[in-house]
Protein backbone atom coordinates (compact mmCIF):
# COMPACT_ATOMS: atom_id res chain seq x y z
CA UNK A 1 0.00 0.00 0.00
CA UNK A 2 1.55 3.06 -1.20
CA UNK A 3 1.53 5.95 1.45
CA UNK A 4 0.60 9.78 -0.29
CA UNK A 5 2.26 12.61 1.23
CA UNK A 6 -1.43 13.99 2.70
CA UNK A 7 -1.51 10.32 4.65
CA UNK A 8 2.30 10.69 5.72
CA UNK A 9 3.21 11.82 9.45
CA UNK A 10 6.78 12.35 8.49
CA UNK A 11 7.46 16.07 7.26
CA UNK A 12 8.39 15.86 3.56
CA UNK A 13 12.23 16.50 3.70
CA UNK A 14 11.47 18.40 0.17
CA UNK A 15 8.82 21.40 0.96
CA UNK A 16 9.76 24.23 3.00
CA UNK A 17 8.38 24.81 6.53
CA UNK A 18 4.76 26.44 6.80
CA UNK A 19 5.80 29.20 8.98
CA UNK A 20 2.04 29.51 9.84
CA UNK A 21 2.08 25.75 11.15
CA UNK A 22 5.44 26.75 13.04
CA UNK A 23 3.99 29.96 15.14
CA UNK A 24 0.73 28.22 15.73
CA UNK A 25 2.87 25.33 16.82
CA UNK A 26 5.01 28.13 19.41
CA UNK A 27 2.27 29.56 20.54
CA UNK A 28 0.56 26.19 21.80
CA UNK A 29 3.89 25.90 23.22
CA UNK A 30 4.62 29.41 24.91
CA UNK A 31 0.96 28.76 26.78
CA UNK A 32 1.58 25.54 27.74
CA UNK A 33 5.14 26.47 29.43
CA UNK A 34 4.37 29.57 30.76
CA UNK A 35 1.15 27.67 32.73
CA UNK A 36 3.04 24.71 33.32
CA UNK A 37 5.97 26.81 34.79
CA UNK A 38 4.45 30.24 36.40
CA UNK A 39 0.73 29.14 36.82
CA UNK A 40 0.43 25.75 37.97
CA UNK A 41 -1.52 26.65 41.33
CA UNK A 42 -4.65 28.17 41.59
CA UNK A 43 -2.51 31.09 43.90
CA UNK A 44 -0.12 31.50 41.33
CA UNK A 45 -2.68 32.25 38.67
CA UNK A 46 -4.42 34.71 40.80
CA UNK A 47 -1.77 36.94 40.40
CA UNK A 48 -2.61 38.20 37.25
CA UNK A 49 -6.54 38.79 38.14
CA UNK A 50 -8.30 40.98 40.83
CA UNK A 51 -10.52 38.52 42.58
CA UNK A 52 -13.27 41.09 42.83
CA UNK A 53 -12.92 43.17 39.68
CA UNK A 54 -13.02 41.97 35.86
CA UNK A 55 -10.07 43.20 34.10
CA UNK A 56 -11.02 44.89 30.57
CA UNK A 57 -9.43 41.88 28.53
CA UNK A 58 -11.11 39.65 30.76
CA UNK A 59 -14.62 41.34 29.87
CA UNK A 60 -13.98 41.45 27.00
CA UNK A 61 -13.93 37.43 26.63
CA UNK A 62 -16.81 37.02 28.60
CA UNK A 63 -18.93 38.99 26.68
CA UNK A 64 -17.56 37.45 23.49
CA UNK A 65 -18.07 34.05 24.72
CA UNK A 66 -21.34 34.38 26.14
CA UNK A 67 -22.37 35.62 22.77
CA UNK A 68 -20.95 32.82 21.03
CA UNK A 69 -22.02 30.12 22.59
CA UNK A 70 -18.33 28.98 24.32
CA UNK A 71 -19.98 30.19 27.78
CA UNK A 72 -22.96 29.15 29.07
CA UNK A 73 -25.41 31.44 31.05
CA UNK A 74 -25.85 30.67 34.84
CA UNK A 75 -29.60 30.03 35.39
CA UNK A 76 -31.10 33.49 36.56
CA UNK A 77 -28.31 35.43 34.87
CA UNK A 78 -29.56 37.66 32.56
CA UNK A 79 -29.16 37.47 28.76
CA UNK A 80 -26.40 39.28 26.79
CA UNK A 81 -28.38 42.83 25.55
CA UNK A 82 -26.95 45.71 23.07
CA UNK A 83 -25.62 47.65 26.45
CA UNK A 84 -23.21 44.94 27.68
CA UNK A 85 -22.31 44.86 23.78
CA UNK A 86 -21.35 48.07 23.73
CA UNK A 87 -19.70 48.03 26.65
CA UNK A 88 -17.41 45.65 25.41
CA UNK A 89 -16.83 47.33 22.66
CA UNK A 90 -15.82 50.66 24.70
CA UNK A 91 -13.18 48.34 26.53
CA UNK A 92 -11.11 47.90 23.12
CA UNK A 93 -9.53 50.28 23.16
CA UNK A 94 -8.20 50.34 27.22
CA UNK A 95 -7.61 46.32 26.69
CA UNK A 96 -5.65 47.51 23.61
CA UNK A 97 -3.11 50.29 25.46
CA UNK A 98 -2.66 47.65 28.24
CA UNK A 99 -1.05 45.50 25.85
CA UNK A 100 0.34 47.73 23.83
CA UNK A 101 1.81 48.78 27.25
CA UNK A 102 2.62 45.15 28.25
CA UNK A 103 4.52 44.59 25.17
CA UNK A 104 6.61 47.83 25.28
CA UNK A 105 7.90 46.94 28.81
CA UNK A 106 8.56 43.02 28.15
CA UNK A 107 10.64 44.54 24.66
CA UNK A 108 12.30 47.08 26.87
CA UNK A 109 13.26 44.37 29.50
CA UNK A 110 14.35 41.61 26.51
CA UNK A 111 16.57 44.52 24.94
CA UNK A 112 17.93 44.88 28.43
CA UNK A 113 18.28 40.83 29.08
CA UNK A 114 20.78 40.70 26.00
CA UNK A 115 18.30 39.92 23.18
CA UNK A 116 18.88 40.78 19.95
CA UNK A 117 16.25 42.12 17.10
CA UNK A 118 16.72 38.74 15.43
CA UNK A 119 15.42 36.99 18.59
CA UNK A 120 12.31 39.07 19.51
CA UNK A 121 11.83 39.24 15.67
CA UNK A 122 11.39 35.43 16.07
CA UNK A 123 9.62 35.90 18.87
CA UNK A 124 7.16 38.07 17.52
CA UNK A 125 6.31 36.49 14.52
CA UNK A 126 7.79 39.22 12.84
CA UNK A 127 9.82 38.34 9.30
CA UNK A 128 13.06 40.70 9.49
CA UNK A 129 14.68 42.50 12.57
CA UNK A 130 13.90 45.65 11.56
CA UNK A 131 10.39 45.15 11.59
CA UNK A 132 10.75 44.32 15.10
CA UNK A 133 12.73 47.75 16.03
CA UNK A 134 9.97 49.54 14.21
CA UNK A 135 7.42 47.91 15.81
CA UNK A 136 8.92 48.48 19.11
CA UNK A 137 9.26 52.40 17.64
CA UNK A 138 5.39 52.79 17.11
CA UNK A 139 4.28 51.05 20.16
CA UNK A 140 6.40 53.25 22.47
CA UNK A 141 5.58 56.44 20.24
CA UNK A 142 2.01 55.46 21.37
CA UNK A 143 2.23 54.86 24.87
CA UNK A 144 3.85 56.57 28.04
CA UNK A 145 5.54 53.66 29.30
CA UNK A 146 7.63 53.52 26.46
CA UNK A 147 11.34 54.82 26.46
CA UNK A 148 10.79 57.05 23.78
CA UNK A 149 13.12 59.72 22.40
CA UNK A 150 15.42 57.99 25.25
CA UNK A 151 15.38 54.38 23.25
CA UNK A 152 17.19 55.89 19.98
CA UNK A 153 20.10 54.21 20.59
CA UNK A 154 17.98 50.95 21.03
CA UNK A 155 15.89 51.29 17.93
CA UNK A 156 18.95 51.69 15.59
CA UNK A 157 19.03 55.02 15.27
CA UNK A 158 21.30 56.48 17.53
CA UNK A 159 24.97 56.64 18.16
CA UNK A 160 26.20 53.40 18.14
CA UNK A 161 23.41 52.15 15.90
CA UNK A 162 26.19 50.87 13.80
CA UNK A 163 28.31 49.10 16.46
CA UNK A 164 24.83 47.14 17.73
CA UNK A 165 24.02 46.10 14.06
CA UNK A 166 27.45 44.36 13.66
CA UNK A 167 26.37 42.77 16.73
CA UNK A 168 22.89 41.49 16.02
Amino acid sequence: MSSTPSQSTAPDPFSPPSADEARAQRVYTSLFRIAERHAATEEQRRRQVHPHVLGPHEAIRLVSYLLSGAALLDDGEPEIDRADITAALTLIPLARGEMDELEVGLLEMARGRGMTWPEIAFGLGLQTPQAARQRYERLASRTETGAGAGAAADTGTGPGAAAEKEGE
